[in-house]
């Protein structure tokens, strides 16, 4: 990979990684669902008048927006807001990739490997050291389980994808991610602004809306532009050029990049426990994605 390339995909996953702790420090001043729809407002527009709409059905456009969107940012933000900690949010949404290999071998009837099974059972140790110890920082069980739920959702929108990704190579074509990020997220802000009712009345909102601080907009323009258009625009490009074993494996980083944001911005301290569990979990994501990395290729017979 070129220099200039690594660097690119280092930043990428340094700014997913810092996203929660954006998230963290938007929610001071914006309920939940309200920072949500804004994120969607301001990451479709003005980008889907120059980005083509993938060539795949409204369903799975409204499905992944519906998985990705609704169902794991509404529970991340409010799990974020409650007191789940940023850098234990980054480490536990990472349990994601284990719930896929659970639904793709139930839905496409796909074997588990012994290293799959091994992967699961680190991680859930992961998970059960970092939601069983109260000694760091403290992590509200109901905010605990949100970020599990958040990850399940995540996974049913990777799901959602490659249905999109047959759809897409049926008709001879590549199925463009961030087009799909883009038109997806058109669907997102009404049904988050009418969340956001069920829990604030619309004199809060609009009051929270017309004294928006200067902290709180850069905070939406970061989750929008820079988390979601910028990011996913870089990452795609990336793909285009490199194999995904060379690519995929860099994801690893961002738990790593989300407890150094969340230690140097908010301070955040985790206990032994809490910092063995995330070491786990990250052990966990090198074994279930042993076969990409680069030095895979040195363990295979001669």
């Amino acid at each position: 990979m070129k220099p200039r390339d690594l660097f690119m995909a280092l930043l990428i996953v340094t700014i997913w990684g810092a996203n929660f702790t954006v998230i963290k420090l938007g929610l001071a001043d914006i309920p939940p669902m309200l920072l949500a729809g804004l994120r969607y407002v301001f990451a479709t527009l003005p980008a889907i008048f120059f980005i083509k709409r993938p060539n795949i059905s409204w369903k799975y456009l409204a499905l992944y927006g519906l998985t990705v969107g609704i169902g794991q940012f509404s529970c991340l933000f409010y799990a974020l807001k409650i007191g789940m900690p940023a850098g234990i949010a980054s480490i536990v949404l990472q349990a994601q990739p284990f719930f896929t290999v659970i639904f793709s071998a139930f839905l496409f009837k796909e074997s588990l490997y012994r290293l799959q099974i091994l992967g699961f059972a680190i991680a859930f140790t992961g998970l059960y050291l970092i939601g069983g110890d109260t000694s760091g920082v403290p992590l509200p069980l109901a905010a605990f389980l949100l970020t599990i739920l958040a990850a399940c959702f995540w996974s049913i929108s990777n799901i959602v994808i490659r249905y999109s990704a047959i759809e897409a190579t049926q008709k001879q074509e590549k199925l463009d991610m961030l087009a799909v990020v883009i038109w997806s997220s058109l669907l997102l802000p009404v049904p988050f602004f009418l969340l956001a009712l069920l829990f604030n009345s619309p004199q809060e909102l609009l009051s929270v809306v017309t004294n928006l601080k200067p902290s709180s907009l850069a905070a939406v323009l970061y989750l929008a532009l820079g988390a979601t258009v910028f990011a996913c625009g870089m990452w795609n490009i990336l793909l285009s050029k490199y194999s995904p074993t060379k690519i995929a494996p860099l994801s690893l980083l961002v738990p790593v990049t989300g407890l150094i944001t969340a230690n140097l911005v908010l301070g955040e301290q985790l206990s032994f426990w809490q910092t063995l569990g995330g070491i786990i979990i990250i052990l966990a994501l090198l074994v279930l994605n042993f076969k990409s990395l680069p030095w895979a290729n040195a363990f295979k017979a001669k």
